[in-house]
């Protein structure tokens, strides 16, 4: 079932209104249940679709969360999984679970640090190997190689070191 409503737009930004007779209105225009129905007069009249009632926002999960979500769409009761997985493995919100199976949802990122050697200007980062050096690169959001998961944290035991967190954009 389709719950959107659809009006046609020109560039100047006035409302159709298929009325008698039809004209450009900057107020008010006609609405169209059916999407097929706004594009013959769009077509028509030279403008375009608009969507009058939006999407429901997408919610943000965790990786875990989403494979929560994920693996429900090939259950038989998607929402008993949900519910099941949510209260099981203290993945979180059950309710923001189930609005990201009917709205959808976007991935957060994993967040990263650089991570600073205790009483020094130093900072650790990942060898090719897989081992952990010391430098005195300065902590930089460009170097993959300094830039670590919370994960990555635990595995090297750098948990008691002092983190500045890295961001997409630069700032910290």
């Amino acid at each position: 079932m389709n719950k959107k409503l659809y009006a046609v737009k020109n560039v100047e930004g006035k409302y159709w209104d298929t009325g008698m007779p039809p004209w450009w209105s900057d107020k008010t225009g006609s609405v169209f249940k059916r999407i097929d129905l706004a594009f013959r007069w769009a077509k028509k009249y030279d403008g375009r679709v608009v969507t009058l009632i939006e999407e429901p926002e997408k919610v943000v999960l965790s990786k875990k969360q989403a494979e929560i979500v994920e693996n429900a769409r090939d259950e038989e009761f998607p929402a008993t999984y949900i519910s099941d997985s949510a209260n099981l493995a203290d993945f979180g919100d059950e309710e923001l679970l189930m609005k990201a199976y009917v709205n959808g949802y976007t991935v957060e990122k994993e967040k990263k640090y650089n991570v600073k050697v205790p009483h020094t200007h130093l900072y650790y980062w990942k060898k090719l190997d897989g081992g952990l050096s010391i430098n005195d690169l300065v902590a930089n959001d460009k170097y993959d190689a300094m830039k670590f998961t919370e994960a990555d944290i635990e595995r090297y035991g750098l948990g008691d070191c002092h983190k500045e967190e890295v961001t997409d954009d630069g700032i910290r």
